[in-house]
């Protein structure tokens, strides 16, 4: 059985038993986490949140936010405008994060839909106090990750090795994400 097989499985019986389906893809960059959720969503009518919708704006990036484990995502813009909508199971509307234009660009609509899947790193922060009905933790061996990070723009690889990796395998480790996922892959 696939790792497609074994989510669906996961994600069919919640659909059966549930109004409101939210599933949590985290784990670390170049897993796959953004494949998984795009494949779930030409499965599935859901909706597909990308915590990198959620980067920190400019006036955030301080010492003190980037020592924070976990620090370098807006999980408080995350949890206002994406969680506490979500489950209240009605439309809403957030504003995703754009690296060019530095303000926030303007909301994206969204309709409830039964099945919502949130991707991304930190995306089971404990500081969201598990609102998921499924969470799902993707690894990658760390030569394959080096491989595929070296597959992306020059000019981002050197962040991956010297920010954002350490951030995120600290992250895990700190919070011991694997120890609250339904299903490691």
């Amino acid at each position: 059985m696939d790792r497609l097989e074994v989510i669906t499985r996961h994600i069919n019986w919640l659909l059966l038993r549930k109004e409101n389906v939210i599933v949590a893809i985290d784990g670390k960059c170049t897993s796959g986490k953004s494949t998984l959720a795009a494949q779930l969503a030409e499965k599935y009518d859901c909706n597909v949140f990308h915590m990198d919708d959620f980067f920190l704006r400019p006036e955030q990036r301080t010492p003190e936010r980037y020592a924070q484990i976990g620090g370098n995502v807006d999980y408080e813009r995350f949890q206002e405008e994406g969680l506490v909508p979500l489950l209240s199971g009605k439309d809403f509307a957030y504003r995703p994060f754009d690296c060019k234009p530095f303000p926030l660009p303007e909301p994206v609509c969204v309709q409830a839909k039964q099945l919502n899947i949130i991707e991304g790193s930190y995306s089971m922060h404990p500081c969201f106090k598990d609102p998921y009905d499924l969470k799902i933790l993707l690894t990658v061996d760390p030569q394959i990750q080096r491989q595929r990070v070296l597959q992306r723009p020059a000019f981002v690889q050197e962040r991956f090795f010297t920010q954002w990796i350490p951030m995120e395998n600290q992250y895990l480790e700190s919070f011991r994400i694997a120890d609250h996922a339904d299903i490691i892959l």
